[in-house]
Parts: structure tokens; C-alpha cells; sequence
């Protein structure tokens, strides 16, 4: 592959500045008239689905013509589950983004939508979804099976009347995948009407998503290469040497090479960091890992920052982090920016970029000008923090995990500054961290 190939990503915004969208076509089978047609395959970027596969079919002897989007997006090391509680008329505009993976529930009606063709839509769309699915074969039902079809009208008009909001109901996305979201219409502000949970899939669901049959392809060619491979190779120390593997860019999908190497932070304990660089669209990221396991209290670190100087303090944020400024009444929940090894300056400029440039819903046509205006102050205001103009104001980093860590500039000596609190896990944060469903006792192996 030339150079010039691979210096353009795989998904590209779709532009009429592209002069060479690079459309794939690859002759078909056409399941009309049994001939060969013409699939077209674009892969581009849209919001909200981020990377998705375009895909047409046309069959010139018959015809026939169809198109499909599917998304291409990778499947979250989590799953993710979403309980928002509708209130009033105006939370049905909450905006949904419901991938092929996705169920939507609504226990009020004990109803549950299986996994279909991913979408974008509202909380209203969802339900006019629910009612269009169901009325679309009541005229045949009505002659066939009128008793049945009685009894599915009913249930129609209980789902129209959602929509008048007459008293609250609770609406509930849940997606293995962990790509599917409900938008928060408070944010940056914590949305007191929606819960979050990440939790770990069972075998079951990562059979689902195809993900057992990957693990068994990618173990049975590589038992006998590392056998051997053991015997030749001297025993890699993690402490001293830096391990390179290929990855694909999370930007633009190209391959690209990430660094890893186990690193001793002083006064805490060690971690994985892993580096990777995309020559193809000059992407950077690290994400870290706690090297040691979760620990057996979560730790809670708050820090008044009462100097400019506080910006550079080290800050290793894991991905079972939360983060939070109790005065701009800012909460993030876990998960958010994944795992970072940085400074506190570096780690509000990520979130100011997450909210002011990424966020497809606070920004573009689909954006209300209201919360862009109030997105828009919150974003000054964190520059004011990182600059220095203001000063006074408290940032929490809360870790369930016990993995987080924000530098003491006086250690050993305590920090006049800064707590740090370690607390008993609640069910719901053993949950979302997985433990609840590990046995440690009494347990066979098959």
C-alpha cells in the first residue's frame, strides 16, 4: 500500500472537498432475479453513529435497488445501561441513538423493544416506533385473530397516552455493545432524572455480539507459536522495556502503534500506560491501567485549588473514575475520557474539548441554542480555572476502583490542600465494577 493510501483515514466526513471518496464496488448476487448486480460500500463518518458502513445495492437486469447503514463503531469493553425517568412534554425530545444491539424497555407497560436496525431518535420516536410496529399487521390480525388484535389495540392506546405525560414513566436503553446513549439535557450538569451503569457482559451476551467466536480464532493458531516461541524468547520485563503492538487508531481507524509499559508512581502504586500515535491523522492518546486490581475501599480525592501552580499537579484518572466541581455544579460520570495519566490542567482541557468541540448534540444543526449558549459559559469558566482567574474551587475525583491518583506536592507531609477519603463500596458501585457476580470461594473449574 502506497503512502499516500494510508495517509487518509477509513472513515472520512463525508465533503465535497473530497475529490476521491474511494466507494468500494464489488459485483453481487441479486436475490430477485438470481443475476448479478452492483453493492457499493462507502464507509464515512455521521454523528451520533460515529463510523458507519454505507452499503447499495442495484441489480440492472431486474431493477432492484436497496441501501443499508450499519454501524462500525467498536464494541465498549462495558456494557451500558440507561434508566431515565420521563417527567413532563419537553423530556420526550430527549434525543436517543439506539445501536442493533439495543433494547428499549418501559416497565410502566411491561414492554420491551428487542434489538433492531440501529437509529437516531427521540424518546417520542421510540415510542411512535413501538406504536407503528404493532399497528403495521392489525388489519390481517383483525380477521385472523380479532380477540388478539382487541387486546393489541389497548395496549396502542396505552402507549399514546405516554406521550401526553399524565404521570411520570421511566424508560430504559440497555446495549451490551456499550455504543448507544440518551442525551443528558442539563449537561455538563448531572442529569438527577437519568442513571448510568456500566457493567461487565455475561458469556452469554458477548456470544451475541460475536465475541467468544473472535477469542477462539485469535487463541487456537497462536497455543503452538507461543510454545515455542517461549523457549527462544528471554522473559519480557514489563519495569524496564516497552512493549509495541499494532492497534487501529480510534480517530480515523488506520493501523497505527501503541506503546505499553508498567510505570512505579511514587506514593502510590504501579500502572499500565499505554501511548498510541496515528501517523495517518496525528491523533495521540494514552489511556492507563491500574496494575494491581481493585482495591478494597474506593478513594474519593477532593483538592481546593488555591494556586495556578495546582494545574500542574499529576493526575492518573482510571476509567472506573468519576469527576466532579461541586461550584459549577459539574459531575462526570465513570467512564467519561476513559483512563489518563496527565496533569490537572491537561485534564480540564480534555473535558473542555469533549463538551465544546466532540459532542455532536451541543453543537451543529441538531443543537439547541440555549444549552450551547450555557455550554458555551461553563467551557469560560474552566479556562478561567486552568488560567488561573479563578481560584477557590474544588475538584473530586471519585474511584470506586481505589486505581485514581492526584498528586501530594508536599508528600510524605500531608497536602493542607487536598483529602483523600477512602469509603466502603455501595451494591450498585460492586455492580457496575463487576464484583458481585465473582466467586472466590467453593468454586470449580471445568
Amino acid at each position: 500500500m502506497s503512502s499516500e493510501a494510508t495517509s487518509k483515514p477509513l472513515y472520512r466526513d463525508i465533503s465535497a472537498e473530497d475529490e476521491d471518496p474511494e466507494i468500494v464496488e464489488i459485483e453481487s448476487y441479486c436475490v430477485n432475479c438470481e443475476k448479478n448486480g452492483i453493492t457499493r460500500l462507502f464507509l464515512t463518518r455521521i454523528p451520533f453513529f460515529k463510523d458507519v458502513v454505507v452499503s447499495s445495492f442495484t441489480c440492472d437486469n431486474c431493477g432492484l435497488h436497496n441501501t443499508e447503514l450499519q454501524p462500525a463503531n467498536k464494541i465498549q469493553e462495558k456494557g451500558v445501561k440507561y434508566v431515565c425517568t420521563i417527567n413532563n412534554i419537553k423530556d420526550l425530545n430527549r434525543q436517543v441513538v439506539q445501536t442493533n444491539h439495543a433494547t428499549i424497555s418501559i416497565p410502566k407497560l411491561e414492554f420491551e423493544s428487542p434489538p433492531n436496525k440501529g437509529v437516531l431518535t427521540t424518546v417520542e420516536g421510540v415510542i411512535d416506533r413501538a406504536v407503528e410496529g404493532l399497528s403495521q399487521d392489525q388489519p390481517v390480525r383483525k380477521i385472523q385473530h380479532p380477540e388478539v388484535a382487541e387486546k393489541i389495540d389497548v395496549f396502542i392506546e396505552k402507549l399514546k397516552e405516554l406521550k401526553e405525560v399524565k404521570e411520570p414513566f421511566q424508560i430504559i436503553l440497555d446495549d451490551p455493545s456499550g455504543n448507544s446513549f440518551i442525551e443528558n439535557p442539563y449537561a455538563p450538569n448531572k442529569d438527577k432524572d437519568m442513571t448510568i451503569h456500566h457493567y461487565v457482559r455475561s458469556r452469554k451476551q458477548d456470544e451475541q455480539l460475536g465475541l467468544l467466536e473472535q477469542e477462539k480464532a485469535e487463541e487456537e493458531p497462536e497455543l503452538e507459536e507461543n510454545k515455542d516461541e517461549a523457549k527462544k524468547e528471554d522473559i519480557f520485563d514489563g519495569k524496564t522495556e516497552v512493549a509495541s503492538f499494532r492497534t487501529n487508531c480510534p480517530e480515523c481507524n488506520v493501523p497505527c502503534d501503541t506503546n505499553m509499559k508498567l510505570v512505579d508512581i511514587p506514593h502510590f502504586k504501579e500502572v499500565v500506560i499505554m501511548a498510541t500515535t496515528c501517523d495517518a491523522c496525528g491523533h495521540k492518546d494514552n489511556e492507563v491501567k491500574g496494575g494491581s486490581g481493585i482495591e478494597p475501599k474506593g478513594t474519593r480525592i477532593t483538592l481546593k485549588i488555591t494556586d495556578p501552580s495546582d494545574m500542574s499537579r499529576d493526575v492518573l484518572k482510571s476509567d472506573t473514575a468519576s469527576m466532579a466541581i461541586p461550584e459549577l455544579d459539574f459531575a462526570a460520570e465513570m467512564g467519561t475520557l476513559g483512563g489518563k495519566f496527565t496533569t490537572l490542567e491537561g485534564l480540564l482541557v480534555d473535558i473542555k474539548g469533549q463538551l465544546s468541540g466532540s459532542n455532536p448534540f451541543f453543537t451543529g444543526d441538531s443543537s439547541d441554542k440555549q444549552r450551547a449558549k450555557k455550554i458555551e459559559i461553563f467551557c469560560q469558566e474552566i479556562q478561567k480555572i486552568i488560567s488561573g482567574e479563578r481560584l477557590g474551587d474544588h475538584f473530586v475525583l471519585d474511584d470506586p476502583a481505589g486505581n485514581s491518583y492526584l498528586q501530594n506536592v508536599y508528600a510524605p507531609e500531608p497536602d493542607p490542600e487536598m483529602t483523600v477519603e477512602h469509603y466502603e463500596r455501595s451494591y450498585e458501585q460492586n455492580e457496575d465494577l463487576g464484583l458481585n457476580d465473582l466467586k472466590t470461594e467453593n468454586y470449580e473449574t471445568s
